[in-house]
């Protein structure tokens, strides 16, 4: 019997190096995606203005304002390839201790001051410690819906009891809804039992009574009562917004929005359901976030509209097939591979305290039906806003977010599909980028002759060239550039010469203006030379291509499948989708080419769903049958998704041309496929 070779106790006694500890951490912030290699006992905040990251500190890190608290995420990220943990930060020390005492620090959070890295961690920055708060752009459209909610109002005068009738309660209410309405075969529930009896005797028998479609009796009210109310959500991947509504008149009362506090747990939809699978609790405090996250927004919509979340009857969600499946509680895990199976794809018509979401002890939840594994209740909604069933022409319709999804058709075929654009659409992920806030550049021009840019940002309605613009952003201004910012900027960049068709940044444009900068054998463009100093690199021009690519495979896809080269009208829906100026978004080729007065936002086209579905009952059977009835692509196992990918790198694109787009904008000359090289290595046909 051999003997295994016994190695020194020290590496460093038979002579070997021995390799330190590692010296630096990963640390990723969310919501807004930035990430960077940081010392060890580097300061959560240093990190974080190094990054360009928002938190409040007005003390200078003295831990005195207690502004700056962020909470480390624990769990395994697979995207970013680290398990994070709070003991990857440093001990409290006696400030936070100090501000725990005194209950300035909320349970769970750390000064990030004070918090310095000892390894890789993810670190959630809560909007109350954001200068610049999230703009949450799902505002509601004014749209004429044909009013029919699922629940009305009934009030009735109900016999008093006597010893000559022993009657229950119960029964003379149903006697009096026969009587005076002609209903009959009610059905009713111990929720709505347990109430009557203080009703009947506080409206001195004259009672309102809440029917859920014409034979579920979900409330009883003391008098007269003229208004039931109602709220739709819609829960993004992002974003959440809800519109609270009178069921009685169909009006909005109030809108409230707010980021989705999944982001902690991962940008996209894939890192969140890795997330789930990585760890065993990681689905459940997904549920809980964005269920507690709802309840805060009805709330915050009755306060505004005086009325208690208490009186909100019937609540309409919509999400993409991840979001829908963590609100409901069920395991996201098997949409992260094929075959993409969904838990249901039927409508789910639910109590919503099933949902833990805090509304009237009856209320009711109903989720629009799913279309399949990627392509959600959401897109069902944009279907049943945008109704393309109804024309002869061939609609294009994306909701455009972190993960878009698109419908094609007409009156004669529907098909549905979904495409991986990931969050760089939306900020993420890009040099300078952040999401729509106060102070990020949201509009971008760039002269075609001398090269020099121009901007707008969040909140202020002036270009960066106007008088009086530095005074009206004031101190807070420009802080970095949004989604629709860094399109126009790309897409303007290429317009000028800038950028090549093949996305290379062109450095003979040196020649021309001193904003382009060389950098390790590659170019960049100087945006804005202030404090932060916001540049363009060929990292951010590449993220942007590789999301765009995604996109337009995904809709060439459904385009090859209904057998048409191009379509009639183009509708951009989502928040993000509905601030992109469609000119820039074809020009980048986002979208193809198309008549551009044929393109045009839809706005916030899933909440339109939603709110249809709030106020009109038959709308419901409407988009059940048809989300049954269209047509499922499934881009991820498509073989020719690869190839349309590859081709749709190119700006607007490798291989179609775009004459539509052409009669609207002066696109540069092509130039053959030396304008498809690396600037570096051949030069690009100079333009008359």
């Amino acid at each position: 019997m051999s003997r295994q070779r016994k190695e020194p106790a020290s590496a460093a006694v038979a002579g070997v190096a021995v390799p330190n500890k590692p010296h630096t951490a990963l640390i990723v912030f969310s919501p807004s995606g930035k990430r960077g290699q940081f010392p060890v006992g580097t300061p959560v905040l240093q990190a974080a203005r190094e990054l360009g990251v928002d938190i409040d500190s007005i003390c200078g890190g003295r831990a005195r304002c207690g502004r700056c608290q962020v909470e480390a995420v624990e769990g395994s990220f697979a995207k970013e390839n680290i398990v994070s943990s709070q003991d990857h930060l440093s001990d409290k020390g006696e400030a936070e201790q100090y501000c725990e005492q005194r209950g300035r620090l909320r349970p769970g959070n750390r000064l990030s001051c004070q918090a310095k890295l000892l390894g890789d961690v993810r670190i959630d920055v809560p909007a109350s410690s954001q200068v610049h708060h999230q703009v949450v752009r799902k505002d509601y459209e004014a749209r004429d819906i044909e009013l029919d909610p699922v629940v009305h109002l009934y009030f009735v005068e109900v016999e008093e009891p006597d010893l000559q009738t022993p009657e229950g309660d119960l029964q003379r209410l149903l006697r009096a809804l026969e009587n005076e309405w002609d209903l009959t075969e009610l059905s009713w529930d111990l929720a709505m039992l347990q109430s009557l009896q203080h009703a009947l005797r506080d409206g001195k028998w004259q009672v309102t009574v809440a029917i859920r479609y014409g034979h579920q009796i979900v409330s009883v009210w003391p008098g007269f009562r003229d208004r039931i109310y109602g709220a739709a959500v819609d829960v993004g991947s992002t974003t959440i917004a809800v519109h609270l509504c009178n069921l009685s008149s169909g009006e909005v009362l109030a809108s409230a929005g707010a980021m989705n506090p999944q982001i902690r747990f991962g940008e996209d939809l894939m890192s969140r359901v890795s997330y789930a699978m990585l760890n065993p609790e990681g689905a459940g405090q997904m549920t809980a976030a964005v269920r507690t996250a709802i309840s805060g927004l009805i709330a915050k919509t009755a306060e505004q509209a005086n009325i208690s979340a208490g009186d909100v009857l019937e609540i309409t969600l919509v999400g993409n097939p991840v979001m829908h499946h963590l609100l409901l509680g069920l395991d996201p895990s098997p949409l992260g591979t094929a075959p993409f199976a969904l838990a249901t794809d039927r409508a789910v018509d639910i109590w919503a305290s099933e949902l833990e979401i805090e509304l009237h002890p009856n209320a009711r939840a109903y989720l629009l039906p799913c279309i399949a594994g990627h392509v959600g209740a959401d897109t069902a909604a944009v279907m049943l806003a945008e109704t393309p069933w109804m024309a002869d022409d061939i609609s294009l319709i994306i909701d455009v977010g972190t993960n878009a999804e698109l419908l094609l058709g007409n009156r004669e075929r529907l098909l549905a599909a979904s495409s991986p654009t990931g969050p760089a659409f939306e900020g993420a992920q890009i040099s300078g980028g952040q999401r729509a806030a106060p102070g990020a550049i949201e509009r971008v021009r760039i002269d075609p002759e001398t090269l020099e840019p121009r901007f707008r940002v969040i909140g202020c309605e002036l270009w960066s060239d106007d008088p009086g613009f530095a005074d009206q952003i004031g101190e807070n201004g420009v802080t970095g550039i949004c989604g629709s910012g860094i399109i126009e900027a790309i897409a303007c960049m290429y317009l000028a010469g800038i950028i090549l068709p093949d996305g290379s940044i062109n450095g003979e444009a040196g020649d021309r203006s001193p904003r382009i900068h060389s950098s390790d054998r590659t170019f960049s463009y100087l945006l804005h030379d202030g404090e932060p100093r916001i540049v363009i690199q060929q990292g951010d021009v590449r993220a942007i291509q590789l999301a765009k690519a995604a996109l337009h495979a995904g809709a060439r896809l459904l385009m090859d499948r209904m057998g048409v080269d191009h379509v009639d009208r183009i509708r951009l829906a989502g928040a993000f989708g509905s601030h992109i100026d469609v000119k820039y978004a074809m020009v980048l080729g986002m979208i193809p080419d198309c008549d551009l007065e044929q393109v045009s936002s839809a706005n916030n086209a899933a909440g339109t769903g939603a709110r249809i579905a709030l106020l009109n009952r038959a709308s419901r059977l409407e988009i059940e049958q048809r989300a049954r009835r269209i047509e499922k692509v499934e881009t991820a196992v498509d073989a020719n998704f690869q190839q349309h990918f590859v081709e749709a790198m190119g700006i607007p694109h490798s291989t179609h041309a775009y004459p539509r787009l052409a009669s609207f904008v002066n696109l540069p000359i092509a130039a053959g496929p030396s304008a498809r090289t690396s600037a570096g290595r051949r030069r690009r046909r100079k333009e008359p």
